[in-house]
């Protein structure tokens, strides 16, 4: 599915209960990989490709925190609203599968609840499940954010 309205106009009524939309793609590389474990999960499976295949991936994988951070990037620039209102949380993080150099993902966004604040008529709450899979169409991470959105007319 895709949306009517682009990002910066998006507004809680725009988001339809149900709903899934692919927001793109990227292909992870091996130098990405070294590069961002090293700076911020300096773990061996993530940063040395000898001792990673020895490991029990057999092989250099990606840090779970870069997949997320890579998904946020989809996520903010193609499905969530540009109206300013920070998230509450997830409930649930998930990383199923390994994520490996060459790898290319898919951002996959589903609206699985919406409802009004009923302490803040300016906006509703959204539940989804966002999933990044491989090329394989495997989930490699899954996550369940709430996010505050603004109402295009607030009930009085």
């Amino acid at each position: 599915m895709e949306f009517s309205t682009p990002p910066a106009d998006r507004r809680f009524e725009d988001y339809t209960v149900g709903a899934t939309y692919r927001v793109g793609s990227f292909t992870v590389t091996e130098d990405e990989i070294i590069q961002f474990a090293r700076q911020y999960d300096p773990q061996t499976m993530h940063v040395d490709q000898a001792l990673a295949g020895r490991g029990p991936f057999g092989g250099l994988i990606a840090s779970g925190w870069q997949t997320v951070a890579l998904a946020m990037r989809l996520l903010v620039d193609n499905f969530l609203p540009h109206d300013g209102l920070a998230a509450p949380g997830i409930d649930e993080l998930r990383w199923p599968r390994p994520v490996r150099p060459g790898d290319t993902l898919t951002v996959r966004a589903t609206v699985q609840q919406a409802r009004r604040s009923r302490s803040k008529p300016d906006r509703g709450l959204i539940h989804g499940l966002m999933e990044v899979l491989n090329q394989d169409d495997e989930v490699v991470m899954s996550m369940k954010p709430m996010n505050f959105v603004r109402v295009r007319t607030p009930e009085a």
